[in-house]
């Protein structure tokens, strides 16, 4: 009778709770092929896994030195970027890099989990682009529960920690009109009229991460 292999150990990482909770949590659903090892939203692994799923929430997608590091770690065994943005120059950044994957947040949990099983066989797994399909079901970010996309949290949450829109424009390779565009769906959903009084809201409903736990 043929043993059942191991199920693959993930370590999710990013700088938010609620985000490494819902990849976690979404994840859970497969426990006999995956399993979550460790959360992190210190950037940092503590413990020999397998993949190491970097959620790029609200967070420059091209911080080569952020990345760097899980390739440089000897307890990361591989490390794939978990993301919405697929614009070209940044996945061929990521893939000069020598990442392991580079997937997208629209993967329903079947196919995200098969992925990383691909990618734990020794392939390099780069995702369709998305279209306008919504996130993957389980997942979870600041803001969902007040009608937030994902994409508008992320924005918010860039906003935040006091990104100019110019800043946002570049971090998420879009264009400041798509930006301006956003902020405005962005404060009419929250309510508010200026950037100030978003950037305080933002704080209120869990958009700050402890900045002193994140590597600088």
């Amino acid at each position: 009778m043929d043993l059942m292999p191991n199920p693959i150990t993930i370590a999710v990482v990013d700088d938010y709770d609620v985000v490494v909770l819902g990849v976690a949590r979404m994840l859970e659903q497969y426990p006999e092929r995956v399993q979550v090892a460790e959360l992190s939203t210190t950037q940092t692994v503590d413990r020999p896994v397998d993949i190491v799923l970097y959620d790029a929430f609200a967070q420059p997608e091209t911080d080569a030195a952020d990345l760097q590091q899980f390739l440089d770690n000897p307890l990361a065994g591989r490390t794939v970027v978990y993301t919405w943005n697929f614009q070209a120059q940044l996945v061929e950044q990521v893939q000069k890099l020598g990442l392991h994957g580079y997937l997208s947040k629209a993967l329903p949990a079947r196919d995200l989990v098969s992925s990383l099983e691909r990618i734990h066989g020794g392939e390099v797994v780069i995702s369709d682009p998305p279209g306008r399909a919504r996130s993957a079901t389980g997942l979870d970010w600041p803001g969902r529960g007040e009608g937030l996309s994902d994409r508008e949290s992320e924005i918010l949450a860039l906003i935040t920690q006091g990104k100019s829109n110019a800043d946002v424009a570049a971090i998420t390779f879009l264009s400041p009109n798509t930006i301006k565009s956003y902020v405005r769906t962005i404060y009419r959903k929250i309510g508010v009229g200026s950037r100030t009084q978003a950037v305080l809201w933002g704080v209120r409903h869990g958009f700050s991460p402890d900045h002193s736990q994140m590597r600088r």
